[in-house]
């Protein structure tokens, strides 16, 4: 468990050196030519900006990541990210605002840059010989004891989720809850279930 006082999450030269030792464990190196041979650059504007003594070309530890080309301090980076991979229940931008003491598009743009890094890639079918899928179906929308007189009904939408036991699963909105439907959509879609 990560203890939200320590200094990387408040202090920014604490937390700029916490992200070039994971970052570089080996040194810094040039993300464009790929050199060893940078120093540092000296100053308050300058702070944690390196410069390549090959190609000439300045970086931070920022470069290649979520966090490039921000002005949001890296200290509120690292908090951010800490609080969305440690919430059960999901941050919203709201919640990070206000715990960040940032603007509400500072706190959205965070989010979604986090999110987005923490997408699966290249994900591989989900069935195959020997796996288990598990399959299942529910409505999704708004009460109408929730909704304001006067105000429509809101709509209800279905949505078919396919389950690897014991690993991940996979969701698709239907236009259609019915069972000729959901099996046809288990067969005919590759990219749900290998074979």
């Amino acid at each position: 468990m990560v203890d939200i006082t320590n200094p990387i999450f408040h202090d920014e030269a604490k937390a700029i050196a916490h992200l070039e030792a994971s970052r570089w464990p080996q040194g810094p190196f040039c993300p464009f030519c790929g050199s060893f041979n940078v120093h540092r650059m000296a100053g308050k504007t300058q702070a944690g900006m390196f410069m390549c003594n090959d190609c000439r070309d300045k970086f931070t530890a920022r470069v290649g990541s979520i966090m490039e080309r921000s002005h949001i301090p890296v200290h509120k980076w690292l908090l951010a990210m800490h609080l969305m991979a440690a919430s059960k229940k999901g941050m919203s931008s709201k919640q990070l605002e206000r715990m960040l003491d940032v603007s509400y598009k500072s706190a959205w743009f965070l989010s979604m840059r986090i999110r987005e890094a923490m997408r699966a890639e290249g994900v591989e079918p989900i069935g195959g010989e020997g796996k288990v899928i598990e399959s299942d179906e529910t409505f999704v929308g708004g009460k109408k004891k929730n909704v304001h007189r006067g105000k429509p009904e809101p709509r209800k939408h279905a949505v078919h989720a396919l389950v690897r036991r014991g690993s991940y699963g996979r969701n698709h909105h239907i236009d259609k809850d019915t069972t000729s439907h959901g099996r046809h959509f288990m067969n005919s879609s590759k990219n749900w279930v290998g074979r």
